[in-house]
């Protein structure tokens, strides 16, 4: 017997829904359908995420609770869906999702994907990115309003070199501050402004915030993970939804709502309200690109240098040892 299915109107296409009534979300009882129209329903503000954007997929065909699929390479697809070439740490290339209107997400969706990774460039130009992203990460011991101080630091530091700073939460406990600059650096150039930027929050905030990259030595500390801005490493798109049983968003907000609201609010059946009562409050993000000439200065004379990649990377150029620190003293 064939699968039952719905069919939902998006953006002018119509995207076929196989069975609508699965719970995906059993934390608030959300259904696939739900999930589907919930993207349509904000389909300016997440598009404005994701436009252009090579995107890779996190996949939970049988709801939250299931494994998931990390899907980078584009599965098989409409011909209207686009892809783009990019090319990974490793040096191998593929193709990934494109988005460039609202049905395409709406198909995804159908294929079970609840989070959407937008790579920090455009499909132009995949080798120069257009977006500094500041990601704040609570660790053991911190919280929301941890990450939510940390954030205003960063925003602090940001308004003095006269760059426009765009928050939202990130559907769990930590915090994403966008900042759209002119696509005229590469990935370790951004990179290097994003270090800059989380040492002077490091160095304002010392007791409160750390760049630390290994967990052994961030202590009770926000850690702001700079390598957010590598190649291939991806944030989760504003309003897209997590994969946690209440459904929460990532939700974009005003800094005076952040100073006080609280990340539970933000869900797939909450946010369609709220959307349609404010539109999308990042709606000028795109109004004016800045530059990093400051940061990368503040980086170039700080003694410092560089901090590690992650792991899957291959020995970076100035990168210094990658080894924990404890495991490098046990070593001695």
């Amino acid at each position: 017997m064939a699968s039952p299915y719905i069919e939902i109107e998006a953006g002018g296409r119509t995207v076929k829904v196989t069975n609508p009534d699965k719970i995906y979300f059993p934390g608030i009882g959300a259904t696939k359908r739900e999930l589907v129209e919930y993207y349509v329903s904000v389909g300016d503000g997440v598009m404005r995420a994701l436009r252009d954007r090579p995107t890779h997929l996190k996949r939970h065909p049988d709801g939250v609770e299931t494994e998931a699929i990390y899907q980078k390479r584009m599965p098989r697809h409409p011909d209207w869906i686009e892809t783009v070439q990019v090319r990974f740490p490793s040096g191998r290339t593929a193709d990934v999702f494109r988005p460039t209107e609202i049905a395409a997400v709406a198909w995804c969706a159908n294929l079970g994907t609840i989070d959407f990774h937008p790579w920090a460039v455009r499909a132009a130009d995949v080798e120069h990115p257009d977006e500094l992203r500041v990601d704040v990460d609570p660790q053991p011991g911190t919280g929301f309003d941890e990450a939510r101080k940390v954030a205003f630091v960063a925003r602090e530091i940001l308004a003095e070199l006269g760059v426009r700073a765009f928050p939202k939460t990130s559907g769990s406990r930590g915090i994403h501050i966008a900042v759209r600059i002119r696509p005229e650096w590469t990935f370790t150039e951004v990179r290097h402004a994003g270090i800059a930027l989380a040492r002077e929050v490091e160095r304002r905030a010392p007791g409160l915030a750390t760049t630390a990259w290994w967990k052994e030595e961030r202590g009770e500390r926000v850690f702001i993970d700079y390598n957010q801005n590598a190649r291939d490493r991806t944030v989760v798109a504003a309003y897209s939804v997590r994969a946690r049983p209440e459904a929460q968003v990532s939700a974009p907000v005003t800094w005076d709502e952040l100073a006080d609201c609280d990340p539970r609010d933000f869900d797939v059946k909450t946010m369609p309200e709220r959307f349609a009562r404010l539109g999308d409050v990042h709606r000028a993000i795109d109004d004016e690109a800045f530059g990093i000439g400051a940061l990368l200065e503040w980086y170039a004379a700080d003694e410092r240098g560089d901090l590690p990649y992650p792991p899957n990377y291959p020995k970076m150029p100035g990168e210094p040892k990658r080894v924990q620190p404890s495991k490098a003293r046990s070593d001695d």
